[in-house]
């Protein structure tokens, strides 16, 4: 008779929680690695939307021979209503025909006619990295404040200013003519669309498009459709609290002065970078730590001081 006890078989409590204590170790270690690895994902979506955005401009002048509107406002900032914008004219350039052809040209974009329009989500429009850009909401200001419009992530580069002026509304008649964006508002001062000549800096060298999130202040955030002043556009400044993403942190900034800049900020939810598409259809992301007299020259189209993206 064997008397010997029973080897048992399976694992010890003690052997079962090492051997969960080690995949937590190594779920540890490989979660921010595939976190790294998705948010490259979106960022390299985030930059062909870009890409995309800008190509269907090229086609746009290529078709029309000049570029489109920033926007068509023909009055006085402020609440004066708008028509098409850059988003709403290049529509027919990246496969949206069918919402282009459902926008009313001859009524504001506040009116009933264009509701189906400005409240379309056009998923080239959004940045998958930023929060809450697909959303519809309410605009902080403006004739539209009371109407839901799709928020989305690209603005359009209006120029260049040091807080003196607005290309986006009427504001800009005391700023130099050559610090002019490619896409600031038409219909006011005199101001008209811009064709390839006028660009004296050079197509590589002339900011198009660019990422305009913030993290806080969802009223303040970019929305594709709404053209008036600065909600689907934005403007270079030789501050750097425009470049934090965060409307709320660039208010917060002592000894400034006016919080118009905020407005027409530029961020991202990338690390450290805002992706912009450049002139001649090209996508870079540009460190948040640029210098801001670099940043403002890459944002006129006729300041006469090209500045290469290399440079710091």
């Amino acid at each position: 008779m064997d008397l010997r006890k029973p080897v048992p078989s399976g694992f010890t409590l003690v052997e079962l929680l090492v051997v969960i204590a080690i995949i937590g170790v190594f779920i540890a270690l490989l979660l921010p690695a595939v976190q790294a690895a998705r948010e490259a994902a979106r960022r390299s979506q985030c930059m062909n939307n870009l890409k995309q955005i800008s190509l269907g401009m090229l086609h746009y002048n290529e078709a029309m021979k000049h570029f489109p509107p920033g926007k068509i406002t023909r009055g006085p900032c402020c609440d004066t209503k708008s028509y098409a914008n850059w988003a709403i004219e290049i529509l027919p350039y990246i496969e949206q025909n069918a919402l282009f052809d459902r926008y009313h040209h001859k009524k504001f974009n506040e009116d009933p006619e264009n509701r189906e329009v400005r409240e379309t989500l056009v998923s080239l429009y959004v940045c998958p990295s930023e929060e809450g850009a697909a959303k519809l909401d309410y605009p902080e200001s403006g004739p539209g404040r009371t109407m839901r419009w799709r928020r989305g992530s690209y603005r359009g580069v209006t120029g260049r200013s040091e807080g003196n002026g607005q290309w986006d509304c009427d504001w800009s008649s005391g700023l130099p003519s050559g610090w002019r964006g490619v896409l600031h508002a038409v219909g006011t001062n005199s101001l008209e669309e811009e064709k390839i000549k006028y660009l004296i800096d050079g197509l590589s060298h002339t900011l198009a498009f660019g990422e305009g999130a913030t993290k806080t202040y969802p009223s303040r955030c970019t929305f594709w459709a709404y053209s008036y002043t600065s909600y689907n556009s934005s403007q270079g400044y030789t501050q750097s609290r425009t470049l934090l993403g965060d409307f709320t942190q660039c208010c917060e900034v002592d000894g400034i002065g006016s919080g118009e800049p905020c407005k027409r900020a530029w961020g991202s939810y990338h690390r450290g970078i805002i992706n912009f598409a450049l002139c001649d259809g090209s996508v870079q992301p540009i460190q948040t730590t640029i210098s801001m007299d670099s940043f403002c020259s890459l944002c006129g189209i006729a300041d006469r001081e090209s500045v290469s993206l290399s440079e710091p």
